[in-house]
């Protein structure tokens, strides 16, 4: 049970919870495919076309059919490779190994930046971090003797 909050740059939401708020079923944000080929925990296919690459990156693949179907895997890393195609990996493999024909399902990723919820998924107003928070270098830092100070917003 929740009993306080931890006062960090990243979002403790999880992307498409009740704090986060963002519908996954929102056009361009999730893509079906079907697997071409597969390396371990790398499976490739035919390139969705919607989105660039890196745009699946930590986000989610659900196995639709085959004999892995209903497993899901956390995306590690989204490619683009030549001839119009993508390749995913994920951090592990799945339990059961899925092979080319089967249809997975690909949910969009969130890095759970500040800049991230704002331009990809348009939802700043739920965030939930604080991406204002000095780093670990503040204490170097000295007064600018230039520009307005006086304790407007930052964006």
């Amino acid at each position: 049970q929740t009993r306080g909050r931890a006062y960090q740059r990243a979002c403790s939401a999880v992307l498409g919870d009740a704090a986060c708020g963002f519908d996954l079923a929102t056009p361009g944000f999730g893509a079906e495919a079907v697997i071409l080929s597969v390396e371990g925990a790398a499976l490739t296919f035919d390139d969705p076309g919607f989105a660039e690459a890196g745009w699946f990156s930590q986000g989610k693949l659900d196995v639709l059919d085959g004999s892995a179907a209903g497993l899901s895997g956390a995306i590690k890393s989204d490619e683009g490779e030549p001839n119009g195609r993508r390749k995913i990996a994920l951090w592990q493999e799945l339990g059961a190994r899925p092979s080319a024909g089967d249809r997975i399902r690909l949910v969009a990723g969130c890095d759970k930046r500040f800049e991230t919820c704002r331009l990809k998924f348009a939802n700043q107003m739920n965030f939930r971090g604080f991406p204002d928070i000095p780093g670990d270098d503040w204490l170097m830092a000295s007064p600018a003797a230039s520009g307005e100070r006086d304790g407007g917003s930052r964006r």
